[in-house]
């Protein structure tokens, strides 16, 4: 145990505001960085101020701890620092604390480090969602293209939580967003249109391909069963790999595949045309120039048409649909990768916490780790 004397006269409210009025005193305790195997303890006298400013009795503010903490910020820090590498058990068992307390500690310190500066020039943005829990519960995610960070956690997927992230952003930041990736879902692109008409949407090239290769699917479903069928064509056991042939990319097929594709040009010409067509809208994000989007998407559009495939004028019309948004991620070379791979990383982070059912301690989690926090470890100030 370490006691602690104040040198001051002058008490320290939370809110900033200076006062020599006590409104009462007691003792607390705060546990410190441990010395080696034996805890260590501050102890002091801390006063209750009856705060002008705050308009309540609020207890003041010690150069050594948080407000509202039993640990020191030095404590805190390391923990915290800890948190954004280890798993909470780890934590838990290195510095001799519980899981609930490593929580609050994470929370407290995001708090500390996460204000509203975050928000300040943002140009390119990307939202996704992610589910965190069963049942059909998902938080929105938004992100700075330019610095990776985490900027927003809403906590559910839906139009009024997407609507508060705007709330935050405010007027004046939300006119200087340029550009903004997202899917194809109908929760944010209506919020999207309104609250930043000025900004160019971009449609994340994943789900387009993905609309493709349902096409295909249900293409081959479609063909399938009389595959076997026709002079040179292969077994059915053999066929397996024509769906792979089908679905994968032109440059993962090996030379069994290209032979299997030749025998469908020749024999279910259908079937062929629809790998055809896939691969040349996957050209659209591999080797167009970005200046002849336009024309290239209009030309792809019209071979669907021609085509004669009932699956790919549904898909014509789609794509038609957010001809712009496909353009413009072509154009500017946006898309929601850099979302998806922040939500594998929030997988990570719910794997190390082993679950969070306080949302908050997640949000704040999240925040430590993704929201370009940095800390300070005591050895290193």
């Amino acid at each position: 145990m370490i006691g602690l004397r104040r040198r001051r006269r002058r008490l320290i409210c939370p809110c900033g505001a200076s006062t020599t009025a006590r409104y009462d005193t007691s003792r607390r305790r705060w546990r410190h960085l441990d010395f080696g195997a034996c805890q260590v303890w501050l102890e002091a006298d801390i006063h209750r101020v009856d705060c002008r400013y705050c308009g309540r009795v609020r207890t003041e503010q010690v150069p050594w701890a948080r407000p509202n903490a039993r640990h020191t910020a030095d404590f805190e820090n390391v923990a915290a620092w800890l948190a954004q590498r280890m798993d909470k058990a780890s934590i838990a068992r290195l510095l001799r604390c519980s899981w609930e307390a490593v929580d609050a500690i994470v929370t407290r310190v995001v708090a500390d480090h996460i204000d509203d500066a975050r928000l300040d020039q943002l140009y390119r943005i990307g939202v996704d969602e992610i589910s965190y829990k069963r049942g059909h519960k998902f938080l929105t995610i938004v992100a700075d293209h330019d610095t990776g960070n985490v900027v927003w956690v809403g906590k559910e997927r839906s139009k009024a939580a997407f609507e508060d992230f705007f709330a935050a952003l405010g007027p004046e930041r939300s006119a200087a967003v340029e550009a903004i990736s997202l899917d194809g879902s109908s929760v944010y692109l209506p919020v999207t249109r309104e609250q930043i008409p000025q900004a160019r949407i971009c449609l994340d090239p994943f789900h387009v391909i993905k609309w493709t290769n349902e096409v295909v699917d249900s293409v081959y479903r479609a063909e399938a069963p009389t595959m076997t069928s026709g002079p040179g064509m292969p077994e059915r056991r053999d066929w397996r790999r024509a769906r792979f042939a089908v679905r994968a990319g032109r440059e993962n097929l090996d030379d069994q595949h290209h032979q299997i594709l030749n025998l469908l040009r020749r024999h279910r010409y259908r079937l062929w045309r629809t790998w055809e067509l896939k691969e040349r809208l996957r050209d659209l994000y591999r080797t167009t120039d970005p200046a002849d989007a336009r024309a290239y998407l209009k030309r792809w559009c019209t071979a669907a048409k021609r085509s004669r495939i009932p699956a790919f004028r549904n898909l014509v019309r789609r794509i038609e649909k957010h001809a712009d948004a496909i353009v413009a991620a072509v154009e500017l070379g946006l898309s929601n990768s850099r979302l998806e791979g922040i939500n594998a990383k929030i997988r990570l982070i719910q794997r190390r916490g082993y679950g969070y059912r306080n949302l908050d301690a997640l949000t704040a989690a999240i925040y430590l780790c993704l929201g370009g926090v940095t800390l300070d470890l005591p050895t290193e100030t």
